[in-house]
């Protein structure tokens, strides 16, 4: 395993390689990584001669400083956790390899992608990722890039991306891994207690539950059933929706045909959990 920190050095290595004739696959983290990660550098392992993983938590994309200043750390785990499965490459840049002094804000047309769910509760965020994804996508050039569902929204959005900047690399979006109890697994995770923990599990029943109920008609005391039974738990509810699982619009009224993604997005006490199925 080889570990760059300048982005030159990188970009030298992987030009080398690429002339040799090497796939590259490439999953972008923020670090805290967990076995969601992992599995990710596994697919990648299995479809290309190299997996490039990088760990960068990116600054622009966070809304809220505070949450920027709390998001989990843990860089010597997860060189560890990454040797230990085999990944090629660690990508880890400080700030200025990604944005050099002046660097330009690039804006990006995303559409309804940055008005509901997300793009509502969190402005400017998916910018912020837009950001840093492209940049990241300019240096690594991989031919496949790997990507939880868990960050639904976020997979649309990066899509959107490559589209609009003619990025020769395919996106492949892997399924969401689980604790044994349903969490969805994520770094946030790291900042919940033990009860907390357990807690947490209702989101993801409460979207089986969507699962289980949804009917054609009108949807909407389906979700709002859901989002009360969140709050009775302790959840502060940013939203429960049922939406267009191809273009994210928001149903209200589901025809019977249309193929859906139900997504849930609450704060335990000062932790923000995400989750969804598609239906």
């Amino acid at each position: 395993m080889i570990l760059f920190k300048k982005t030159a050095e990188l970009i030298e290595y992987l030009t080398i390689q690429r002339k040799k004739g090497l796939k590259t696959g490439f999953v972008p983290t923020m670090g805290a990584l967990h076995n969601g990660h992992i599995s990710l550098i596994d697919d990648s392992k299995k479809q290309n001669d190299l997996t490039i993983c990088s760990i960068f938590v990116n600054p622009t994309q966070f809304n809220d400083p505070a949450d920027f200043k709390k998001y989990p750390k843990t860089i010597e785990n997860d060189v560890y956790l990454l040797e230990k499965e085999g990944c090629d490459i660690i990508f880890l840049p400080p700030v200025e390899e990604i944005y050099p002094p002046g660097t330009s804000t690039i804006h990006y047309e995303l559409g309804v992608l940055e008005t509901v769910l997300e793009g509502k509760f969190r402005p400017g965020h998916f910018q912020g990722v837009c950001q840093v994804v492209h940049r990241l996508l300019d240096i690594v050039k991989p031919d496949k890039l790997y990507l939880g569902q868990k960050d639904y929204q976020q997979c649309m959005v990066i899509r959107k991306l490559i589209a609009l900047t003619n990025t020769p690399t395919q996106p492949i979006i892997c399924a969401t891994q689980r604790e044994a109890s349903g969490l969805a697994m994520s770094s946030r995770n790291m900042r919940l207690s033990d009860n907390e923990r357990k807690t947490a599990t209702a989101i993801y029943e409460t979207l089986q539950a969507i699962q289980k109920d949804i009917q054609p008609g009108n949807l909407q005391k389906l979700k709002e059933k859901a989002a009360l039974t969140l709050t009775a738990k302790g959840f502060t509810v940013d939203y429960v929706e049922i939406a267009d699982a191809t273009t994210l619009e928001l149903i209200d009224n589901w025809n019977g045909s249309t193929p859906l993604v139900t997504l849930a997005a609450a704060f335990l006490n000062n932790v923000r959990l995400i989750d969804n199925i598609i239906l």
